[in-house]
This record gives structure tokens, C-alpha cells and sequence, in this order.
């Protein structure tokens, strides 16, 4: 296994067992326990301490996540114009209105809809592409819902790279044509999303093929950290800056499926704190589907067993069986001092609604998610109205329109008539 060109890289550590491997040692879970064994990459954090400063990053002018090409296991993919170049860096919003709705002064979003591919996901797939250049991949793979392939799709196809997708066939149709569109071979499995994971795996040691897979590549992390990097930074952004360097929020709240973008947060702000860029870790809020809620489950049971359960919810993006990475989505909550919510579909819906009425900000289901567990934290008096807090949007609306007709009010049919919309003004 060829060596990565990063001098930051030095290792991989299992995050059960604590076992240390050597880079090129492992590819992408711990011998000891199998698929289960999900590694963190190690970085030369001291020496980076004292090579970077916050302040020469937030010079850069590289608008995408490679300004933090120094704190990322691969060295820079130079697709200069591709999208493999322009995932990250997306807005962070202040939502003052839906703040004001909730009693709440300081409530951000940001809208990772915006990446190139519409969702989160491009920042893992990015990473993971550069990664698939390093070592010379010749296809790479993934078991996705839709944007997590989407993601690889796009960023391989950018670069030419094969890639093959499996996805449950009940994926949602706007999802797949992506997925075909940007050239990959799609493979709908007749079964869920955890048949789909499991096939890939299967397909990956046959064929010899770069699996991307949440919970299983331990690059895929290091791409989602980004978005913590970007938080912090931007809201630091105009304000005088802080002894530690960088404006920590108090809260950041996170839809949950896998567990990989609360775990990949949670590392994220794990390295500002070793740099000393932030001085403390803002409380992760974890939000699952209450028909998907494995990993708040066993949050409120104290364990770190992760129990199965049977997925049914309208949120595909977090409709999952078994987390590949929830002991640590468990763990970034517990480790923060913040909590896990449950909500309904129901409520899911409504939040859609209000990110669009009130933010102009089109979520998808997961997505919307998140903001409903704020929604639920401030009904339990979770959070304080002067706390400074992050709703993460993980994906576009555009990527499930049929859940977005759920939540919107039908439109008005009328004859083209000034007397048809009179009449319809006047009953509303």
C-alpha cells in the first residue's frame, strides 16, 4: 500500500482498542475487531501547533475546504476547477428570525446544501477521491441512500476516476439521477441501505476496488471535520479575535444517522482544541429520526453498544439499521456534554418549512432534522437565549422533492383571469 504524501500523517489509531498502526501499516479498520474497528487518522498536531496560526489561514484564499490542506491526510489533489476543488467553505448564516421565533439571539445555520453535489457529503468524498489518487485506485465504491454516492460520483467523474454506487431501489428517484448523470455505475439493491453497505464490502475485497464507505474509511472523517474548521472560523469573522485565536459556538446541532458527521465535528473541534485555536468544545447536540434512533438509544442507556433497529423514516439520508459509527457519534456527545433528541417525521416536516419561510434555506428531510431538535431543546429548556448556536443543514431539498411536497401547502390552480386572482385574495 503506497505511502500518503502528507508529513502531518504519521498513524492510525483504533478508536476501541487504541491500537497504533503505522501509515500504509492498515487501509481502513482495525484487525482486531473487524469492520467494527473504526480508526482515526493521527496527525503531527505539535508539530503543526507550532508551524500554523490561525491567523495565516484565515488569510488564505482558497474558498473551498483545501485551506485546511495542512491539517488533511492527503496532499493537495490540484483539480484546479473541478468540483473536487470547490467542495466547502459554505455560508454560515445568521438566522435572526427563526432566532427571534425561539427566543434564541445568537442562532446560526450552516447550509451545507451549497456544496457542489448539494450535500455534506462532497467534503468526505473529496478527501477520499485525493486519497483514491494517492495510492492509485482504479474504481472507487460506496453504499449510499443517494448522497454520500452522489458525492463520490461527482467528485470522481471530475477526475475522471471509475466509481460504482449501491443504493437501496427506495432511494428517492432525484438522488439517483444524480447518481447516473455524473456517469457512475449505479447498482439499486432490492433491500435497505445496510444490504446495500454490506454488498459494497463484499464487492470492494473481490474486485480490489477503493471503498469510500461511512464508518469504514477512516478518510471520510477527515473530510467532515471541514465543516467545524469552517464554524469556527467564520464566526470569528469581524469580531476581535480571542486569546485562543478562533470563536467557539456553544452548541452545534447535528442530524444523525451513520454517526460519521458527528463523529467527523467532533474531531474537528478536537484538533482547534490540541492547537489551541478554540478554547473549549461546544456542546454536540446529536438528532436522530425517532424511527432511526440506534445511536440515541444506547446515548440514553449510558452504553456504547450500539442495538439495531428496524429504520422507518421519511429521512433517508439518516434511515439506518446499524451506525457504522455510532460508538463515536456516542462519544462526541458525551465527551461535549451535550445531549441527544429524538423527532418525529411529522416534525421533521415542519422544520422544513421554517428553514424555507424564515432562513430561505431549502433542507432536505436530514437536514431539516437538526433544526428540529433545536426546535425540541428549546421546549425542554436544553439551551440558554443568549447561547451562541450552529444548526448544521447536511443537504439540499432539492435532493428529495417528494418529502418537500409533504411539507408544503399545494398550490392554487386558477383561470387566467385579474377575477380569478382577485377572488383568491380575497379568501386569503
Amino acid at each position: 500500500m503506497p505511502m500518503p504524501s502528507s508529513s502531518a500523517f504519521i498513524g492510525y489509531r483504533c478508536s476501541l482498542c487504541g491500537a497504533e498502526y503505522a501509515p500504509g501499516e492498515v487501509e481502513y479498520v482495525c484487525p482486531r475487531h473487524g469492520d467494527g474497528g473504526n480508526l482515526d487518522i493521527v496527525l503531527d498536531l505539535e508539530r503543526l501547533r507550532r508551524e500554523l496560526t490561525p491567523a495565516a489561514m484565515a488569510a488564505s484564499s482558497e474558498g473551498s475546504l483545501w485551506r485546511y490542506l495542512p491539517l488533511l491526510p492527503v496532499a493537495d489533489p490540484d483539480f484546479l476547477g473541478t468540483p473536487l476543488r470547490t467542495a466547502g467553505w459554505t455560508p454560515l448564516y445568521h438566522a435572526q428570525r427563526l432566532g427571534a421565533a425561539l427566543g434564541l439571539s445568537r442562532l446560526f445555520i450552516k447550509d451545507d446544501g451549497r456544496n457542489p453535489t448539494a450535500s455534506l457529503k462532497d467534503r468526505a468524498s473529496a478527501v477520499v477521491v485525493a486519497r483514491a489518487r494517492e495510492i492509485g485506485a482504479a474504481v472507487v465504491v460506496t453504499a449510499s441512500t443517494g448522497n454520500a454516492g452522489a458525492a463520490l460520483a461527482g467528485m470522481a467523474g471530475a477526475v475522471g476516476l471509475p466509481a460504482v454506487i449501491f443504493a437501496p431501489e427506495s432511494a428517492p428517484p432525484a438522488k439517483v439521477a444524480q447518481l447516473l448523470i455524473f456517469g457512475a455505475r449505479v447498482l439499486l439493491v432490492r433491500g435497505n441501505y445496510d444490504q446495500a453497505f454490506e454488498l459494497s464490502l463484499q464487492a470492494s475485497r473481490t474486485f480490489g476496488w477503493y471503498c469510500r464507505n461511512t464508518g469504514y474509511n477512516p478518510f471520510t472523517i477527515e473530510g467532515k471535520k471541514t465543516a467545524s474548521y469552517e464554524i469556527c472560523e467564520q464566526l470569528t469573522a469581524g469580531r476581535p479575535p480571542s486569546g485562543a485565536g478562533w470563536a467557539a459556538p456553544d452548541r452545534i446541532f447535528v442530524s444523525v444517522g451513520d454517526g460519521n458527521i458527528i463523529s467527523g465535528i467532533h474531531k474537528g473541534l478536537q484538533d482547534l482544541v490540541a492547537l489551541g485555536w478554540i478554547d473549549r468544545l461546544p456542546k454536540l447536540m446529536g438528532v436522530q429520526a425517532a424511527g432511526s434512533a440506534a445511536v440515541a438509544n444506547a446515548w440514553a442507556a449510558g452504553t456504547e453498544t450500539i442495538t439495531p433497529v428496524a429504520a422507518q423514516t421519511l429521512a433517508d439520508s439518516i434511515s439506518v439499521d446499524l451506525p457504522r459509527d455510532g460508538v463515536r457519534a456516542v462519544r462526541a456527545v458525551r465527551d461535549t456534554g451535550g445531549a441527544y433528541l429524538t423527532v418525529t417525521d411529522d416534525e421533521i416536516l415542519a422544520a422544513i418549512t421554517a428553514l424555507g419561510r424564515n432562513a430561505a434555506i431549502f433542507a432536505e428531510p436530514a437536514g431539516a432534522a437538526a433544526y428540529a431538535g433545536l426546535v425540541k431543546a428549546v421546549q425542554q429548556g436544553l439551551v440558554k437565549s443568549d447561547e451562541t448556536i450552529v444548526v448544521l443543514n447536511t443537504g439540499s431539498g432539492l435532493k428529495d422533492i417528494r418529502a418537500a411536497t409533504q411539507a408544503a401547502p399545494a398550490p392554487m390552480v386558477i383561470e387566467p383571469t385579474l377575477d380569478a386572482v382577485l377572488r383568491v385574495l380575497s379568501k386569503h
